[in-house]
């Protein structure tokens, strides 16, 4: 069973920066599809960044030109890069992996999840 491990969170005003990392227990972690959630409270499950088997990137708007997911295959991590960070980007964020499908973009298609790490920006 994959296991997947988030941290790095924390708090930081806005225009900060946070580096998250998701480390996989799982070696064939990398032919799959990876991606990051958020959840702030009273609200759904959001995607935020995607990155699939050959490493092509996607990401939602709200954080396009801010964020960038990237992985290490030799340390099995996944990591998002968090620049200019706003007050609405406070969460919950989770790491997600799909096993069974090919697109990780919907929260139903990631199979195994992590246990998130917390985000919070202040004014």
């Amino acid at each position: 069973q994959v296991q997947l491990v988030e941290s790095g969170g924390g708090s930081v005003q806005a225009g900060g920066s946070l580096r998250l990392s998701c480390a996989a227990s799982e070696y064939t972690y990398s032919r799959h599809c990876m991606a990051w959630f958020r959840q702030a409270p009273g609200k759904e499950r959001e995607g935020v960044a995607f990155i699939n088997s050959l490493s092509s990137t996607t990401y939602a708007d709200y954080v396009k030109g801010r964020f960038t997911i990237s992985k290490d295959n030799a340390k099995r991590t996944l990591y998002l890069q968090m620049n200019s960070l706003k007050p609405e980007d406070t969460a919950m964020y989770y790491c997600g992996v799909a096993i069974f499908s090919r697109s990780c973009y919907e929260t139903s298609q990631n199979d195994y999840w992590g246990q998130g790490t917390q985000v919070t920006v202040s004014s």
